[in-house]
């Protein structure tokens, strides 16, 4: 029996009643859980990079000897490069402490208590998080069978619903890999709200819109080097905004957002994007092999991808019990115990031998 704390009626109500976000589990919990040294264990659950960062990052994280001094509050030297990265004018560009933090401040910029936003599951869950986090009202509406957007239905419900202040849309979309079309996007530039285009895995895809930031007032575009450059450990994003956009969340941003490290790793990876991007091009490869291998077992249905992983719905068996028997043999995939993907599993693109590894264990379990 549970026992009231004496001052749990101090919390915010809607904080009370909120469930929790469940990340992957820690890498070295999952070990200790398994019985299998982590050495031996191929994760492909948080469609992280097999590669790694390049080899520069190292030597800039070992070389570097102001980890006691306050980082730059504006990054300068990262949006500097980031401009000649990306094609567009540093004074569009916030650096965050990964894509996350940057969500959570625009919701935090427009969304009062009771103001809605859009989202079209399945998607990454961070925006509903960030949004009940901060008091707004998610109106979700649901991907077609494809995965496609329901465009009709999101123009529809804006035209009647004024509480309606942003939409997030992830191209390529995790979980499926689909990336969205230029002129669905078009159209949706045309509503009376703010549209947030995360494109977090856009590297495995190309045909990034952030330079179209600089010809529409409502569109946000967020990046990451969590994926192509190999530092989900370190948390580096950014987005490109319009500069009326970029005046107010400098605002609410916390001054020391990015770390010295944070900062040191992706200067290093943008300093050498030939290699990374040699990686990019690897994860492709694999990707094209993992999806038409996938094919070939009777019990699962891929579905096509431009993203670092792959969707696959489970037939004629359970999906979680699938994920748990390659668990067993020291293969983490994704399983999402939520509605509309309970028969479906994501598996992240791996190396060569990872991939063939996962594929003997499939064929196995088969």
């Amino acid at each position: 029996m549970t026992t009231e704390k004496p001052y749990s009626n101090l919390i915010r109500s809607d904080i009370a009643d909120m469930a929790p976000y469940t990340p992957i589990v820690p890498f070295d919990v999952l070990s200790q859980r398994l019985n299998i040294a982590p050495e031996d264990i191929i994760k492909l659950d948080a469609n992280e990079n097999p590669y790694g960062p390049s080899p520069r990052v190292y030597q800039a994280l070992a070389d570097e000897t102001y980890y006691h001094i306050y980082p730059d509050p504006d990054s300068t030297a990262l949006r500097d490069a980031l401009s000649e990265y990306v094609g567009i004018d540093a004074t569009h560009i916030v650096a965050g402490h990964g894509a996350d933090e940057l969500i959570d401040l625009i919701i935090r910029l427009f969304i009062a208590p009771g103001d809605a936003v859009i989202t079209c599951p399945p998607t990454f869950g961070m925006y509903r998080f960030d949004t009940e986090l901060n008091g707004g009202k998610i109106i979700d509406i649901v991907r077609n069978e494809d995965f496609s957007l329901d465009t009709e239905s999101i123009i529809s419900l804006v035209a009647n619903d004024s509480t309606i202040k942003l939409i997030f849309l992830t191209s390529p979309n995790n979980p499926d890999g689909r990336t969205l079309d230029d002129a669905c996007l078009r159209q949706l530039l045309q509503l009376p709200l703010i549209v947030v285009l995360d494109e977090a895995y856009i590297e495995f895809a190309g045909g990034s819109r952030a330079t179209w930031v600089s010809e529409h007032e409502n569109l946000i575009v967020l990046r990451t080097f969590s994926k192509w450059a190999g530092l989900a450990g370190l948390r580096v994003g950014y987005g490109i905004f319009p500069h009326w956009i970029r005046s107010h969340l400098l605002k609410i941003k916390q001054p020391y957002n990015v770390n010295v490290a944070g900062t040191t790793a992706a200067l290093a990876s943008l300093s050498d994007v030939h290699h990374l991007k040699e990686n990019v091009q690897k994860i492709v490869a694999a990707r094209e092999r993992l999806y038409r291998a996938l094919e070939a077992f009777d019990f699962l249905k891929p579905y096509p991808s431009e993203a670092n992983f792959i969707l696959s719905r489970v037939i004629g068996k359970d999906a979680a019990e699938l994920k748990t028997a390659l668990a067993n043999r020291g293969i983490l995939i994704r399983y999402f115990d939520t509605q509309g993907l309970r028969d479906h599993v994501r598996i992240s693109v791996g190396t060569p031998t990872q991939t063939s590894t996962l594929l003997e264990a499939l064929s196995t379990i088969g």
